[in-house]
Order: structure tokens, then C-alpha cells, then sequence
């Protein structure tokens, strides 16, 4: 082993040991700390007269002396301090400490008269050199433990921080200080009187807007967003203004989690296409959903699909005696089962693997198991490819939703709630209206069946969801592929999976509710061309026209913008504010009897000429009408 090999070792052994008795090396550098201040104090005020260390009253008073200073300093714990987390708390205990050790050895040397004799201008400057000489030891062991940090983090992530605010002087801190992979090289802001100060070390270089240019000067790796209270718009102002350095943007959490001092390097996250909508995330709060669920059994139609998965999750942590998750999807079905098994052990969870048009499947299972409340989220639901799968979209989301809400009021239901979408508003999809056609069944059914609340809740698209545009978005940023966009004027109404669950559920707990149709306020509508480069400038990717971001054009069945209810739709405030309810004229609910009987005889042909008469802008051709369905219940 080398030198150097056998140095190392014998210093890790020392840090391990002096890490080990804490208290013991504290007290002993405390010690030494009053003997160099005593010492210094007698020589300063003795003109530097060795002799007035050597004397036996020095040694009695410095006896004396040690003996207070290590009661007091335990008294006030300055042995378990970390001195590499030093701060201005410390300072302050420091001070207390000093102050009342000083006090406590005045009053003793008053006590003992003329046994030990101390002058108080050598008290007085013990006080000074101690208090100095210990600040200044810790002071300097956390410059040299950031210092070490620094050099090990010389392979680190280079980050220049966004703010300059009480969260990003706590997160800089913490990239100083612990060796998460961190190294703040620079900090923007933009309060000019900020400018050209320091923090933790780290300068302030200018303003948010010339954050792209400072990171490239900086050969900055990331950029960390430090000001947890922006706005969806500020954030989109930043990643603009970041755009040009090409870097991926991380950000913090909540002001929440700032005011209670729980920020901490394990909380950065990335920047996600959700911080930077047009509105502020709606957060609905439930506090009657479990009263309302307890001791009740509630199905899930489409439980393996985005939505349906998210709602049997929110469903099973409000404690209902019995979950059934029905859907044809067995895979993600299963694994569905073994998520909310081990999120609630206990709880009765009844996995069916049926079609919601299979009548026969769907009346056992309500007659078996008796549901009160009933969720229907399964639907086919992209657009362009139900325009050439016809017979699918209206078997699944006219017959299934028929089939699903009437066994549910025959087997005595309380609940029936339909996941609807804004595109059966005004349709020019297939899937859009046999949507628009499904509510339509749902709402008529409140009137043959009145001891069933019958509704639907309607919103715009679903962050994150399958078959929507974002991960199709980052299907193609993987691959290294243009993300492609129909049209550059092209608007969605946008809302997260959360949202939309909470939508639904509270939904379910509108007293006034029943025979309606509820919605969100959306806020405005987005550019889907505006989410492309968006998503480009979140993984530090320029935003290149015709390069990057390709038009391709409408698909079949698309139109440019999307509406969350008709001009013949009256729409009402609900109590919980941002909630609607939609007012339908009455003929959107009286469906005529030739449809009625089409619907409960399974005659797709009579369903097929409605539709065409009830659309004609589209193009219906269902060629093979006859379809094997079991008999009606």
C-alpha cells in the first residue's frame, strides 16, 4: 500500500472516530478554544507579558473558566451541532452560549473573592476571542466541506437556477451541500436589486430573460425553475426564454412545501407539458365521497383505460365494500387488480373480463352482484380511426351504453354516470356522434327509470391518456422523429387524468343532479401546435417549423375547434364553481320509438338509418348490419 494509500486511510479512520464521539471532540476543540482565548485576553491586556500566563491565578481562572464553558455549552447542545449545516440559528445559540458562560464565571469570580481574580476587561475580551474563534471554526469547516463537495462535483451537472427567492437559496444550499449530482454555477432574476449579489457563493447574473444566453456562457447542463409560486403562464415565459440553450428545465414544488421547509433536492422534477396549461389545475375537494361510496358496491365499465383506471383507484381508497372493474382488456386488467390489491389489502375487488355489449355478461354481472353506483368509461374513442371502424364505435358506444344503463336500472342502480366527451357537441365524427347519441340514451332512460340518477360528464381531451396527442408527442421525441401536427390553428379543450376523475366523482354528489349533463370549466382553449413546442423546449430542443414540428393536415372526422356545449344548451353554476351542469333542450332526451326498439331489439339497421338522418353531413357506410347480439334484456 502507498503512502498516499496509508494517509488516506489513517484520515478516514480519524473522520469515522471523531464522527463517532461527536460530543467528545467537540468538548475537547471547546477546551482548546478557551485556553488560546484566555491566553490571548491576559496577553492583550498584560501588554504581552508571557508571565501573566504562567502565573497560578491564570491557572485557577482557566480551570475555573473551562468548567463553565463546557456546562454551559452542553446546556445549549453546541456539542451535537453539525458543523458543516452551520447557519445564523447557530450564530445566535453561539452568542447565547458565550454570553452566558461569561456572565456565569463573573459572577463565580465575585463569589470567590479574592481566591481567583479576574479583571473584567480580560472577561470581557475572553467573550470576544471565544465567541469569534468558534464562529469562525465552524464558519470555516462548512466552506471546506462545500469546498470538497464541489471538487468531488467536478463531474456533476452544471445548473444555473431560476430565481433567486427564499426556495432557490434552500435549493442551492442543498446542491452545495450533499453530492446529489448538483452544481449551481449561476443564478437569474429578475429584481435588479438582486443583480450582481451572491447566494451561497453562487452569483446572480441577470435578468429571467436572458436565461438562454447566461447558460450557454456558463456551459450550464440544466436549468432548475426556483419560484414554486409561478404561474403556468410565468413558467411558459421561462421556458421560453430558455429555449435558446437547448437544456432540459427541471422544476420545484409547490410554495406549500416552501413555507413548511420541506424542499429538498429529492423533490426537482421535470418540467411537465401540465405545469404549462392555460389555467390553473382544478383541485375539487371530496370530503363527502367516502360517506357517500361506504358500504356500497360500484362497477367500473372501461376499469384498464386511462380514465377508468384512475377512477378505480380514487374509488378504491374511499373504502366501498365491493369494486368490480369491468373491461375486455384482460391484460392491463390483471395488473390493475394487483395495483389496487396492494393499495388497499382488503378491499373486495371483482375483476370481470367481458364486452360492455356482451348483454348476457353485463346483466350477470348486475344481477349477480348488484352495483349501486355504475361509472361507464368504456367507449371507443379516437377519432380518425372510429371513421373507418363504423360498426365497432356504435356496437361499444350506443349499444354498450344502452345495454350497461338499462340493466343497471332494471337491477336497481342508484348511480349511473356516462364518461362523455365534448366532440358529441355539434359532431362531425363518428365518434363524436355516437357519443352525442349515447348521452342522448342516457338522459331518456332518467325518465322511464326515476329512482336511478342517470347523467353524463363532459370534458375536452385528457393529458397523458391513450390515444391522445401528448404521448404520441413523446412516442416521437424518442424516436428521434418530427412530432406532427394536423393544422397550426388546430385548438384543444385540455385537462389531466386527476381532473377528470375528480370531474366524475364529483359529479356523483351534485344533490341537483339527475337526467343532466355536468362540465368543467376548461379555461381557453390550446394551440395543439403550441403543446409541439412546448414539448420540444422541455427537452431543450429548438422549435423548427417544417423541420422538427411537420403539418400534415385534418384527419378524417377532425374539426379545428372543439366546443363543451351547444348554442341550444342552456349552462348553470353549481355550487362547487368551477362545475357546470348543461341544460339539454327536451328533445335531446325524448328519443323516438323506432330508435328506442332498434336499441332493445339489437336491429342495427334501424340504428343506421337514424343516424343517417340525424347526421347527413357524414358518411355512413355500414355495410355489414347483421350482427349477432344476445336477446334484449
Amino acid at each position: 500500500m502507498s503512502l498516499k494509500e496509508n494517509f488516506k486511510t489513517i484520515v478516514d479512520r480519524v473522520v469515522v472516530s471523531a464522527q463517532r464521539y461527536r460530543r467528545v471532540v467537540a468538548a475537547l476543540v471547546y477546551v482548546a478554544i478557551t485556553t488560546v482565548a484566555m491566553s490571548l485576553a491576559y496577553l492583550s491586556r498584560f501588554d504581552f507579558d508571557l508571565s501573566s500566563v504562567l502565573s497560578p491565578m491564570f491557572a485557577r481562572g482557566l480551570l475555573l473558566l473551562v468548567g463553565v464553558r463546557l456546562g454551559v455549552n452542553y446546556f445549549y447542545s453546541l456539542g451535537l451541532s453539525r458543523w458543516r449545516y452551520v447557519g445564523t440559528r447557530d450564530i445566535l445559540r453561539l452568542l447565547f452560549a458565550t454570553t452566558t458562560g461569561s456572565l456565569v464565571f463573573s459572577t463565580l469570580i465575585w463569589g470567590l473573592g479574592s481566591l481567583i481574580s479576574v479583571p473584567a476587561s480580560i472577561i470581557f475580551l475572553e467573550w470576544v476571542f471565544t465567541g469569534y474563534m468558534t464562529a469562525s471554526l465552524w464558519i470555516l469547516y462548512r466552506l471546506l466541506y462545500e469546498f470538497s463537495r464541489v471538487r468531488k462535483g467536478l463531474q456533476r451537472r452544471k445548473v444555473l437556477v431560476v430565481g433567486a427567492g427564499e426556495a432557490a437559496q434552500l435549493l442551492i444550499s442543498q446542491m452545495l451541500r450533499s453530492g446529489a449530482g448538483y452544481t449551481p454555477v449561476g443564478i437569474v432574476d429578475d429584481d435588479r436589486f438582486k443583480r450582481e449579489t451572491r447566494i451561497h457563493g453562487v452569483e446572480v447574473y441577470g435578468a429571467i430573460k436572458d436565461a438562454g444566453t447566461i447558460a450557454s456562457q456558463l456551459q450550464a447542463e440544466e436549468i432548475v425553475i426556483g419560484v414554486p409560486s409561478a404561474t403556468s403562464k410565468q413558467l411558459r415565459k421561462v421556458v421560453e426564454y430558455c429555449e435558446s440553450a437547448e437544456l432540459p428545465i427541471k422544476i420545484l414544488p409547490g410554495m406549500d412545501d416552501v413555507l413548511d421547509g420541506n424542499t429538498t433536492l429529492s423533490q426537482l422534477r421535470e418540467l411537465q407539458l401540465e405545469d404549462l396549461l392555460g389555467r390553473a389545475p382544478v383541485t375539487l375537494e371530496l370530503p363527502r365521497l367516502a360517506k357517500d361510496l361506504r358500504g356500497h358496491t360500484v362497477l367500473v365499465t372501461g376499469a384498464a383505460g386511462s380514465i377508468g383506471s384512475e377512477l378505480a383507484r380514487q374509488i378504491a381508497l374511499n373504502n366501498p365494500q365491493r369494486l368490480i372493474l369491468y373491461d375486455q382488456a384482460e391484460t392491463p386488467l390483471y395488473y390493475l387488480e394487483l395495483e389496487l390489491g396492494a393499495l388497499v389489502p382488503g378491499l373486495d375487488i371483482v375483476p370481470i373480463v367481458a364486452d360492455v355489449t356482451d348483454r348476457n355478461a353485463v346483466r350477470e354481472a348486475f344481477e349477480h352482484y348488484h352495483p349501486q353506483k355504475v361509472f361507464h368509461a368504456a367507449a371507443y374513442k379516437h377519432v380518425p380511426l372510429m371513421e373507418s371502424n363504423q360498426r365497432s364505435a356504435i356496437l361499444t358506444n350506443i349499444f354498450g351504453t344502452f345495454t350497461v344503463a338499462l340493466v343497471a336500472a332494471q337491477t336497481g342502480a342508484k348511480d349511473f354516470l356516462l364518461v362523455s366527451t365534448d366532440k358529441a357537441v355539434r359532431p362531425h365524427s363518428i365518434m363524436g356522434a355516437t357519443k352525442h347519441l349515447a348521452e342522448r340514451v342516457v338522459l331518456n332512460l332518467q325518465n322511464d327509470f326515476p329512482a336511478t340518477v342517470f347523467g353524463a360528464v363532459r370534458f375536452g381531451n385528457v393529458l397523458g391518456s391513450s390515444g391522445s396527442v401528448i404521448p404520441l408527442f413523446k412516442q416521437q421525441l424518442e424516436a428521434g422523429k418530427p412530432l406532427t401536427v394536423t393544422n397550426e390553428e388546430i385548438t384543444r379543450y385540455f385537462m389531466t387524468i386527476p381532473e377528470a376523475v375528480q370531474l366524475i366523482l364529483k359529479t356523483s354528489l351534485l344533490e341537483s343532479f339527475g337526467g343532466q349533463i355536468a362540465m368543467l370549466d376548461m379555461g381557453e382553449p390550446v394551440k395543439i401546435i403550441d403543446l409541439a413546442r412546448n414539448m420540444l423546449r422541455l427537452s431543450g430542443r429548438p422549435f423548427r417549423l417544417g423541420e422538427n414540428v411537420i403539418i400534415t393536415g385534418l384527419r378524417p372526422g377532425e374539426k379545428m375547434h372543439e366546443e363543451l356545449a351547444d348554442p341550444d344548451e342552456l349552462v348553470h353554476e353549481t355550487d362547487e364553481g368551477r362545475v357546470f351542469l348543461v341544460e339539454t333542450p327536451p328533445v335531446f332526451s325524448e328519443l323516438p320509438y323506432p330508435l328506442l326498439a332498434s336499441l332493445r331489439d339489437g336491429d342495427l339497421a334501424g340504428l343506421l338509418e337514424f343516424l343517417t338522418q340525424e347526421f347527413p353531413e357524414m358518411s355512413w357506410q355500414f355495410e355489414d348490419i347483421q350482427v349477432d347480439i344476445p336477446v334484449s334484456p
